[in-house]
């Protein structure tokens, strides 16, 4: 039961992506803005279920919606942050840290359900959606939406 970074959570994401990208047609490749939704939707989930986050960064209120700002600064000037051209892969540390969450089965149920319920979704509907929810609508700009805030969230609209 540990608590990951943002980045370790991302590569789950990337690893994840770029299997499916392998074996399925019509997989895009992961994009920054909607693996901060995705990291969004996960957080908020882990937090109503379990009690607990499902990584240390914090979740910040910008323009575009939740974002986390290691996330950003690793990805900056990148719209696809999964390797798509033939003969490139992930790096021996991004699967390090997919075997890591892995073995966590809550964060594994977790993850999961969110790529079940949002992984089809394009990053600008996922932008949309927490545009209309009380996390970032109740938050300033460029603040932290607090943990509590979303789990009381997604405890009453998610889960529910």
């Amino acid at each position: 039961m540990a608590e990951y970074t943002a980045l370790q959570v991302t590569n789950w994401f990337r690893a994840t992506n770029y299997a499916d990208m392998q074996h399925k047609e019509m997989v895009e490749p992961l994009s920054q803005m909607k693996v901060m939704k995705l990291l969004y939707y996960a957080q908020g989930v882990m937090l109503a279920a379990y009690d607990r986050k499902l990584f240390s960064d914090d979740i910040v209120c910008w323009k575009y919606g939740p974002a986390v700002e290691s996330v950003h600064a690793k990805y900056k000037g990148q719209k696809e942050i999964v390797p798509f051209d033939s003969g490139r892969t992930l790096s021996d540390t991004d699967l390090d840290d997919f075997q890591l969450v892995a073995k966590d089965d809550d964060a594994v149920s977790v993850l999961s359900a969110v790529m079940v319920q949002y992984g089809d979704k394009s990053a600008i509907d996922l932008m949309n959606m927490t545009h209309h929810e009380t996390p970032w609508k109740e938050t300033k700009q460029s603040s932290v939406i607090s943990p509590r805030l979303i789990k009381d969230y997604f405890n009453k609209h998610i889960l529910a």
